[in-house]
């Protein structure tokens, strides 16, 4: 299975992506996860990242995609791959129709309302990278991660103004590549949320039943 999970920010797509690792056995591909090691690290291509995102700059279009084609590489022939975080411009998606044929977008349907919630009470481990939510997924001890006892913190792109505009961006990116793919009648599973405490592993059995329609699961 070839996929894309669209979402906006703050609609859960690292959660369902890992679920549904974990029950297809596919390959997940974060961009914005990769990008953000790069630049923990600071290896050249996260200078180069940084120097985007320190602009509000989209990064180019040619080294998303070379970082793209880098890990596509390492996956073993034959594997899934559930891409999240690409395509983010119709070039991309015309891009990767060169790579590889694509078989079903999966789309995350989450009200504003819900992802200013989530996003505003999250918090992330400095250490191993695991989330929670202050209000609905809470550490047993406060501050501090279950897994590694790592300290945990609030992203500052994760205030309610910040995330506003993260989700403005989004509709700005998004709608003409749904458009584009359902011109191409490529299928999408669209999964709706409208409750802070739906359980993601109820969300996650419905789009593999979803995905077992299509024969692709």
């Amino acid at each position: 299975m070839k996929a894309i999970i669209f979402g906006a920010p703050g609609a859960g797509k690292g959660t369902y992506s890992n679920r549904l690792k974990a029950k297809l056995g596919v390959e997940v591909i974060a961009m914005g996860d990769i990008f953000r090691a790069q630049v923990k690290e600071n290896s050249e291509l996260g200078k180069k990242v940084k120097s985007y995102v320190e602009k509000g700059a989209l990064v180019p279009d040619e080294i998303v995609v070379e970082v793209l084609k880098q890990h596509l590489d390492g996956i073993p022939q034959g594997s899934g791959v559930l891409l999240d975080g690409f395509p983010r411009t119709l070039e991309q998606a015309k891009t990767l129709e060169t790579i590889f044929q694509l078989d079903v977008i999966i789309l995350l349907d989450v009200p504003d309302w819900l992802i200013i919630e989530r996003l505003s009470s999250r918090r992330i481990c400095k250490n191993c990278g695991t989330v929670y939510n202050i209000k609905f997924l809470k550490p047993k001890i406060e501050g501090i991660c279950d897994k590694c006892n790592g300290e945990l913190y609030q992203r500052s792109d994760d205030g309610p103004d910040v995330i506003k505009d993260r989700l403005q961006i989004y509709q700005d990116q998004t709608i003409p590549l749904l458009i584009y793919y359902r011109e191409k009648k490529t299928p999408i599973i669209t999964s709706k949320t409208t409750a802070v405490d739906t359980p993601p592993e109820l969300l996650v059995e419905q789009m593999f039943e979803e995905l077992k329609k299509l024969k692709l699961a």
